[in-house]
């Protein structure tokens, strides 16, 4: 009897501990995402798994899970950058995350003409650009891809759709200001992304939970968890390890 309550209180340890440190490791280091929607496409796909990097711009209470540790602020922050992938909570309601992509910075100028973004009265370059043919995105011949390059030089593909009317909220954006300790974030499928622009907002520094790194997995859902002998075939295997810039 004795033995057998050693047994239990061990197993009872084991499982103590690799909590602690799996909370650990998902609250100070990375923590899993998955993407489930296309806001972010060509950069992100549906079906992609992705890690965060937590220690990019410090700690702040959503670091944490549940929110559990009630503080204000960030401790060891770290500044954001231009182009910069983060996810965040959503202001207003903070049990949601988003993924986005950072293009303005507390104080900045951001103005959206004809769904060219200016940042303090520079204009974002494009150029046409090309699809990687695995994309979904390129079987739509409205679909119009463009290399977009911020003010300091980070380069990413943006989407936008020819005869799309009903974003010209997104299209066309007025000038407006960044407040202090608030960062503008937009998708990379301009006409199919609620961020800043719409109805987010900008995002206070409090809500940024980390920096995505790269995908650990990637699949494009034509295969149930059950259905073991469609895995080969729905696992996007050139995306799994990818860095996401």
């Amino acid at each position: 009897m004795e033995k057998k309550s050693s047994s239990w209180l061990e197993f009872a340890k084991t499982i103590f501990w690799a909590v602690v440190i799996a909370v650990v490791f998902r609250s100070f280091l990375l923590e899993p995402f998955s993407i489930p929607s296309g806001s972010m496409i060509p950069t992100l796909r549906v079906g992609d798994y992705l890690f965060v990097s937590k220690y990019s711009y410090g700690y702040s209470r959503y670091s944490f899970p549940f929110a559990i540790v009630p503080f204000d602020g960030r401790i060891w922050r770290g500044e954001p950058e231009y182009g910069d992938v983060v996810v965040f909570r959503r202001p207003g309601n903070e049990s949601v995350d988003f993924i986005k992509r950072l293009v303005g910075k507390p104080g900045d100028r951001i103005e959206v003409v004809d769904s060219v973004l200016f940042i303090n009265g520079v204009e974002a370059q494009r150029q046409p650009a090309s699809l990687d043919p695995e994309d979904p995105a390129g079987q739509d011949p409205r679909v119009m891809p463009f290399t977009e390059t911020l003010p300091n030089g980070v380069e990413y593909l943006v989407l936008e759709r020819s005869l799309d009317i009903a974003n010209s909220r997104a299209d066309n954006m007025p000038e407006q200001v960044v407040p202090m300790g608030h960062y503008f974030f937009m998708g990379d499928n301009r006409d199919r992304s609620n961020d800043s622009r719409i109805d987010v907002g900008p995002v206070p520094e409090r809500n940024l939970i980390g920096r995505a790194e790269f995908l650990f997995f990637s699949h494009n859902g034509t295969a149930r968890f059950w259905q073991v002998w469609k895995w080969p075939f729905a696992i996007r295997f050139s995306r799994i390890g990818m860095g996401i810039d």
